[in-house]
């Protein structure tokens, strides 16, 4: 039985060797991390183009929108950084190499997720950061350590929103023959995240709430900055629906894992 010490030196290990091989190549890392920061700032200009037609989105100022659009990027770069590879299981699965990582005394989704970095993901998670910085000067909100310490676990709970909702998509690849519909589809609709939910209709804002939970990826837990006196309900229970959506998806992939066969061949 692996301590949580064990794990994190082997993670370290593992994806310094990652990145040495990786950064052979720099000019892809270069151009990559270059065209991910500027599609990054694509949905600023967007957000843009609408208040210039709409001044008051709802309720919402351009820089709120900023606020909350910061807030989704920094909450969706650990699965871009750390689960990069669930893109990768289909193959893994069809073509039957994914029976490697059953024989190491390692917990398979550690082993099988460890194996990728996506070091790109870094210039999202510093243009996220940057953004939001921005737009809480702008905001004149008001950090204290209370308010710093609200806002690391409403992103550690948000990211585990959008890891569970894309992992779970991956884990069809062990039922179904190609899984990258359903796993693009999910990566897809991650781009209504940042969006307020109350410029939806019901039936979008129910489903996502309470069937593809993509509001608690940006715009609940941002309403506690942004809003306080005016706050959702909903928002208290981020925490859970991280946790709680994390748990789930584990225990998915502990039974793709458990019913997957190999190729037959």
């Amino acid at each position: 039985m692996h301590s949580l010490k064990d794990y994190l030196r082997l993670y370290f290990i593992i994806e310094t060797q990652y990145i040495k091989a990786r950064m052979q190549y720099r000019a892809d890392f270069i151009i990559s991390s270059i065209g991910m920061f500027f599609s990054s700032l694509a949905t600023l200009g967007i957000f843009w183009v609408i208040l210039g037609s709409i001044p008051d989105l709802a309720g919402w100022s351009f820089m709120q929108l900023v606020f909350i659009y910061g807030f989704y990027m920094i909450a969706i770069s650990p699965m871009q950084i750390l689960f990069d590879h669930i893109w990768q299981i289909r193959f893994h699965v069809q073509q039957g190499t994914f029976l490697k990582y059953y024989f190491r005394p390692l917990n398979m989704m550690f082993y099988y997720m460890s194996e990728m970095f996506d070091i790109k993901g870094l210039t999202q998670l510093a243009a996220g950061i940057v953004i939001l910085i921005y737009a809480s000067i702008r905001l004149d909100l008001d950090w204290t350590l209370p308010r710093v310490a609200l806002l690391l676990l409403t992103l550690f709970s948000a990211s585990l929103v959008q890891i569970s909702i894309t992992v779970l998509a991956g884990c069809a690849a062990f039922w179904v023959l190609d899984a990258y519909p359903v796993l693009g589809l999910a990566w897809k609709l991650r781009e209504f995240a940042p969006y307020p939910m109350n410029i939806f209709d019901g039936a979008f804002r129910f489903t996502f709430t309470f069937i593809i939970p993509l509001g608690f990826v940006a715009f609940y837990p941002s309403q506690l900055f942004l809003q306080p006196e005016d706050v959702s309900s909903l928002v208290y229970f981020s925490p859970l629906v991280g946790v709680g959506l994390f748990a789930l998806t584990y225990w998915v992939w502990t039974k793709g894992v458990n019913s997957y066969t190999g190729t037959g061949s």
